[in-house]
């Protein structure tokens, strides 16, 4: 938190009052660099979006959704208007709600959300019949497709083989799940998918999708390419997906339930442009001299030591010769401000005198300067002659 009140001139240069003098700290860990547009530890990093947790689901209860989920079936008959035919998807869908399920009418088709949307954190909970009526691909057999392109199977194979491709929790003719962690039929399987489309770029695969599957709290699917989405029979290859598609789930003649039904869109990966960790060269170029304008237009707000300290941070993310030298007369004019105080009134600006010098230290070190200003000896001079240097532990 910064802490401002009245200040006052000193030898042409405006010094915090004799208030504590506090910042953030930006001049602390390692600076951005040609892939990473934000130092380590940055305080000028976007915070993380505050998301109260949902609960976990019983036999007997579905668990809440987070507070930021787009819930798609609650239990409601309410929810049905959020699902459509699949194949006139301007009319109303022909599965039913049976005591808080979205149950499949065997014969009505496929179902489809009307939304649509594309890379998500998606969860689905099933139940295929207590009663237990054929095998293999006949017993409790459904799918869901994220964007109605990729299936993730659902079928009871609860001692139940089938083929490994085709088994509960596989990407359908792509990929089996690692393990079988089912429950019993009748009981309510817990499915969450993190869900990522494949990437073109003319015409060029820049990421072939990928889907991540938890049964009932197991890892069987762990980032598995989507290799064009799979199907029955044939092999399919890497091809583009829209941007945008909704949720499909399958009627494979069995009346299996679903409930608890809901997605979290997810944000842009770095390939599409999006704010991570390790971005393109490109894409960090742009988002650094970003940040430095924005700091260079905070700073017009502020005088002194702040204004100073601010250019000094937005040279951090991208040079600027202007800002170099606006920094490098007002270290000077810092330095000359303080050199001659009494000692009464630089004990009053220790805080300030160390933070300056520990700035114009980092940006020495890190070589945002081409090479250390005078101030910092000066300074580091004054600091040791005070005896403020930090002891070692």
């Amino acid at each position: 938190m910064r802490h401002f009140t009245r200040s006052i001139v000193w030898s042409g240069f405006v010094l915090a009052s004799t208030a504590p003098f506090s910042s953030a700290a930006p001049f602390y860990a390692d600076p951005p660099d040609e892939t990473h547009p934000w130092a380590i530890h940055d305080d000028n990093r976007p915070q993380p979006a505050r998301v109260e947790p949902g609960t976990f689901s019983s036999q007997e209860k579905p668990g809440q959704p987070p507070s930021d989920a787009i819930v798609l079936f609650d239990g409601t008959a309410a929810s049905l208007k959020n699902w459509a035919s699949d194949k006139a998807p301007d009319q109303p869908t022909k599965w039913v709600v049976v005591d808080g399920s979205f149950q499949c009418v065997p014969g009505s088709g496929y179902t489809r959300t009307r939304q649509e949307w594309g890379d998500c954190q998606l969860h689905v909970e099933w139940s295929a019949p207590a009663k237990v009526e054929g095998s293999s691909q006949g017993r409790g057999n459904s799918g869901i497709f994220p964007m109605g392109k990729v299936e993730v199977q659902v079928l009871d194979n609860y001692n139940n083989p089938t083929y490994a491709d085709g088994f509960a929790g596989s990407v359908y003719g792509v990929n089996p799940p690692m393990a079988n962690p089912l429950q019993a039929p009748g009981a309510w399987q817990v499915y969450d998918i993190v869900f990522r489309r494949p990437v073109f770029k003319d015409g060029t695969m820049l990421d072939s999708g990928s889907l991540t599957v938890f049964v009932n709290g197991v890892l069987v699917q762990d980032h598995t390419p989507l290799e064009g989405g799979g199907g029955h029979m044939r092999r399919s290859s890497n091809k583009a997906f829209p941007d945008k598609g909704p949720l499909q789930l399958q009627d494979h003649g069995n009346p299996v339930r679903y409930r608890n039904i809901w997605y979290r869109p997810l944000p842009a990966r770095a390939i599409e442009g999006g704010d991570v960790s390790h971005m393109s060269p490109e894409a960090t170029r742009a988002k650094r001299e970003s940040l430095a304008a924005s700091l260079r237009a905070d700073a017009a707000k502020q005088q002194g030591t702040m204004k100073m300290l601010k250019l000094m941070e937005s040279l951090v993310y991208a040079p600027d010769a202007a800002t170099l030298a606006g920094t490098t007369q007002m270290s000077a004019a810092f330095f000359a401000s303080v050199k001659d105080l009494s000692t009464e009134k630089l004990e009053a600006q220790k805080d300030e005198i160390r933070k300056v010098w520990s700035a114009l230290r980092y940006c020495s070190t890190k070589k945002i300067l081409a090479a250390a200003l005078p101030e910092e000896a000066a300074l580091a001079d004054l600091i040791e002659k005070a005896g403020w240097n930090e002891k070692k532990k």
